[in-house]
């Protein structure tokens, strides 16, 4: 007994030194705390969203949830090396307008002069421990010596898979200005970032830029959290507007009324980016199910619809290329364009009329 007591307070011990080490970031403190108090989505000590949003689906316990995953789900992963293309991002032409995909949420953007760059995770795996959610072969073709300097860097919340705290570390001295929703910089100045160039943000708050660049914070439908405690940092979308073009970065968010009112507000859209993969019936309002993508992007008043958060990572229980495929079949179904571009692909944002290959096959 007095062994297995042991055993337990050491296991215990290390599991706090690990949750403490620098990777977990911080809670926001002091005067951004007091901030993140005052808004009118903090409550009760933690962000909400705008309308209730349970963790997961009624009548789901936590319980059916972890033996689905141990034991019972068995989502397929590809056999082969993911294609792709590398795009040399360093050497693009000033004036190219480009969109090019990394995988999972991260995607670099060059529009009207200017860098931009999206929840880079390109340290390989999406997790606190490096052996873990490892990205599929063929998929982490970038790294941080292929980014150039970064004019805007958009983070839409401190999830792993979103937020990579090595990425981070090592893209600093390239990265003018990070935009973000309230109390994450707390993370980025512990992780050694400048705070002068940390821009943060409420739902609706606004920022502009030099050149006619504008930056809208805008809701999303999810939670946050790196470790046991959640919502003590606001997840966000965002609204881009350029002099050419006016692109809504959705980061992760369940379908709601919230993309409705943004369309409204800000549509119509020349390109949406919207979540498409590690959903489940079981957390059905924190991520979108297969045909809401659809409904978000004629919600936002698109024309076109990247869709991503698929083909790098296992996170949920569907097969890998399952998001691919679904999303492809309804392009017979709507007049919105869907573009899939593999890892890496060019997309010329000039060209209305690129076609991409249906990789995943």
């Amino acid at each position: 007994m007095t062994v297995l007591l042991i055993i337990l307070i050491i296991i215990g011990v290390a599991t706090l030194l690990f949750l403490n080490t620098e990777r977990f970031g911080k809670h926001p403190s002091g005067e951004r705390l007091l901030k993140i108090e005052q808004s009118p989505n903090y409550k009760k000590g933690s962000f909400q969203n705008l309308n209730h949003t349970p963790m997961l689906t009624e009548g789901v316990g936590y319980s059916k949830v972890l033996y689905q995953f141990l034991f019972s789900s068995k989502p397929k992963e590809p056999a082969i090396k993911i294609p792709s293309i590398k795009t040399d991002l360093k050497n693009l032409k000033p004036d190219e307008n480009v969109l090019i995909w990394m995988g999972h949420s991260s995607y670099f953007i060059q529009l009207d002069g200017k860098t931009i760059l999206v929840d880079p995770v390109l340290s390989g795996n999406a997790s606190p421990l490096s052996f873990t959610t490892k990205a599929y072969n063929g998929t982490n073709i970038y790294t941080t010596d292929d980014i150039p300097t970064i004019d805007y860097l958009f983070l839409s919340h401190d999830h792993w898979d979103h937020m990579d705290y090595k990425t981070l570390k090592k893209l600093k001295p390239k990265i003018k200005n990070v935009i973000t929703g309230l109390g994450n910089g707390a993370h980025l100045e512990h992780w050694g970032f400048n705070q002068n160039i940390i821009l943060e943000g409420d739902w609706y708050d606004n920022f502009s830029f030099d050149d006619k660049f504008e930056v809208h914070i805008t809701p999303a439908r999810h939670f946050s959290g790196r470790g046991f405690t959640r919502a003590k940092t606001l997840w966000a979308s965002f609204v881009l507007k350029t002099p050419s073009k006016t692109i809504f970065i959705g980061g992760d968010s369940g379908y709601d009324s919230h993309f409705k009112e943004i369309g409204n507000k800000f549509g119509p859209f020349d390109l949406v980016i919207l979540e498409n993969g590690q959903y489940d019936n079981n957390w059905k309002y924190i991520h979108m199910l297969p045909g809401e993508q659809l409904k978000a992007a004629n919600d936002l008043n698109t024309t076109t619809i990247l869709p991503v958060h698929a083909g790098k990572f296992t996170l949920a229980n569907h097969d890998w290329d399952e998001p691919f495929i679904n999303i492809s079949n309804k392009k017979t179904e709507t007049d919105i364009r869907i573009i899939t571009p593999m890892i890496g692909e060019n997309v010329n944002l000039k060209d209305s009329l690129q076609q991409f290959k249906n990789w995943w096959n």
